[in-house]
C-alpha cells in the first residue's frame, strides 16, 4: 500500500490479527475465532468487516455467494503504525521517554537489557 494504515480499534486489530495468520477467512470464520477470545456476535463482525473494508484495510472475493476476506496490509506496516502512533501521542516522539518508561515500570530481564545493549551497540555511529 502507498499509505500508511488507518488507526485500529481493538477488535479491528484482533480481525487483522486473524487474517494475518490465516491469510483468509469468511465472516462465519471470523465470528468463530474472535468468539474464542470473547463472546462476539456474527452481525458485530460484519459490520466491523464491512467498516474495515470500507477503510481499505480488507477486501472480499465472492466465492459462490459467500466472502471471503483478506487483509490489505501487512502486519509489519500496521505495527509500526501503531507503534509510531502511540510513541507521538504518549512520549511526544521521544523515543528515550519511552524507552526510560519502560525500564522503570517493566523491570526487564538481564536477558532483555543484554538485547537493548546490543540494538544500541549496532546502531551506526555518528
Amino acid at each position: 500500500m502507498d499509505h500508511q494504515p488507518p488507526r485500529l480499534g481493538k477488535m479491528q486489530l484482533q480481525i487483522m490479527q486473524e487474517l494475518w495468520s490465516q491469510s483468509e477467512l469468511t465472516a462465519r470464520q471470523m465470528t468463530e475465532r474472535l468468539s474464542r477470545i470473547a463472546p462476539t456476535t456474527h452481525s458485530t463482525v460484519q459490520t466491523l468487516l464491512r467498516k474495515m473494508e470500507t477503510k481499505e484495510l480488507i477486501t472480499h472475493e465472492d466465492r459462490e455467494g459467500t466472502f471471503v476476506y483478506r487483509p490489505l496490509y501487512q502486519q509489519s506496516e500496521v505495527s509500526g503504525a501503531l507503534a509510531n502512533d502511540f510513541l507521538d501521542r504518549v512520549f511526544q516522539g521521544s523515543i528515550s521517554k519511552l524507552v526510560s518508561h519502560f525500564l522503570a515500570e517493566g523491570r526487564p530481564s538481564p536477558e532483555e537489557l543484554s538485547r537493548l545493549r546490543a540494538l544500541v551497540d549496532s546502531l551506526p555511529k555518528e
